[in-house]
């Protein structure tokens, strides 16, 4: 086991994900450790803030060690925000939620129908401008479901109505396709590798496409659901009859093509490979080397549910962890697992606040010093 446990003092490694609309990664790593260390003041704990992709990404890998690099950039209704990439050498990881995620609407303003990722495209540009070979493409939490046509048309692509003037932006702008044009896309990306990490892997279109499962989270009707499926149908099939051919039809049936809004699908179109986030993430932010520095691993999120065994940061976590022979503990908001399940997925045991706070809405507005005292219970539990 390395030299893990060579003094005698135990190494904890803190691999949380954020607990949504409480604390981020890196405040998550911060309680823990401070609770860990109130009890086990010799304690070992290196922090290593992960994220599966979505929101939260670039937050994770500045933790890490990359650079925190800032452009100004439309945000999903067209108004200018600041959005931040990360930059290590010749790799970034741009986080699509930067430019387009939900967080960027005014508030209690959803827009289904005309919501863009131009944005994204401009911060994909950033990152070559910068020299960027390597770009880790995170996408999740999107405003947006415009298969990825904003981003494209940021990047130089042509996507033209019938009297030959740009579509309005967003999905439902694409009903109005008549011709696209991929020939103007910046020629540096086909030197790049660009990877596409997602914790999702739906297709773009149908039951489980992108209108569908994830548009109603962003403000649309039924009547919405159905028009921007249709849009997006009709702008894989043009782009299959003409610009992409027929890879353009095998793209909108891949996995991960309807992440983010469809963003996978013009992801794809650019030369993206896709790869689980959580497993893309572990590389980049440099978790093996990490691991065997460890001999206990406590990872974790705001909910530990169903969709957490299914492509989550604590599920990835656990895996490579039991891999490599660790014990992994999860700490959590919300536990909605049994024992039996997280055993499965490789968690010993998981500690959710409401454990020691019952009070949910206090767990919420509290979470981090109630964190530390949950991390004293692993340390008695765990460390002594």
């Amino acid at each position: 086991m390395a030299d893990a446990a060579v003094d005698g003092a135990r190494r904890v490694l803190v691999a949380a994900d954020k607990f949504k609309g409480s604390l981020t990664a890196v405040e998550v790593a911060e309680r823990v450790t401070a609770g860990l260390r109130r009890v086990v003041p010799d304690v070992r704990v290196e922090a290593l803030p992960v994220a599966d992709g979505g929101d939260g990404t670039v937050a994770a890998a500045v933790a890490a060690g990359f650079e925190r690099r800032e452009v100004r950039v439309a945000g999903p209704l067209g108004d200018e925000v600041t959005a931040a990439y990360a930059l290590r050498g010749d790799t970034a990881v741009v986080e699509m939620a930067e430019a387009s995620g939900l967080q960027r609407l005014p508030a209690g303003v959803l827009a289904p129908l005309t919501a863009s990722t131009h944005g994204s495209g401009e911060l994909l540009r950033a990152a070559l401008d910068a020299g960027a070979r390597t770009i880790v493409f995170g996408v999740g939490g999107s405003a947006t479901t415009d298969g990825g046509a904003g981003m494209l048309a940021a990047l130089g692509a042509r996507f033209l109505d019938g009297a030959g003037e740009p579509v309005p932006p967003g999905g439902g702008g694409l009903a109005a396709l008549a011709s696209a044009d991929l020939s103007g896309l910046d020629p540096r990306l086909a030197g790049v590798e660009l990877v596409l990490a997602s914790d999702v892997d739906n297709p773009l279109t149908g039951p489980k496409g992108a209108p569908a499962v994830y548009g109603p989270q962003k403000g649309a009707s039924p009547q919405d659901v159905e028009t921007l499926d249709g849009a997006l149908a009709h702008f894989a099939k043009v782009l299959e009859t003409g610009a992409a051919g027929a890879r353009a039809a095998g793209y909108a049936a891949s996995p991960g093509a309807g992440a983010a809004g469809g963003i996978g699908f013009g992801a794809m179109l650019l030369g993206a490979r896709f790869r689980p986030g959580i497993e893309v993430m572990l590389d980049v932010l440099g978790f093996a080397p990490a691991l065997d520095r460890a001999d206990l691993v406590i990872t974790g999120e705001g909910s530990l549910d169903e969709q957490t065994l299914h492509g989550k940061a604590p599920a990835g976590v656990a895996a490579v962890a039991r891999a490599a022979g660790r014990e992994v503990i999860a700490v959590c908001g919300r536990l909605a697992l049994a024992p039996e399940v997280l055993g499965r997925a490789g968690i010993r045991r998981a500690y959710p606040l409401t454990d020691v706070e019952p009070d949910v809405a206090k767990c919420i507005a509290e979470a981090g010093p109630i964190l530390e005292r949950v991390a004293e219970n692993i340390a008695r539990d765990f460390l002594t």
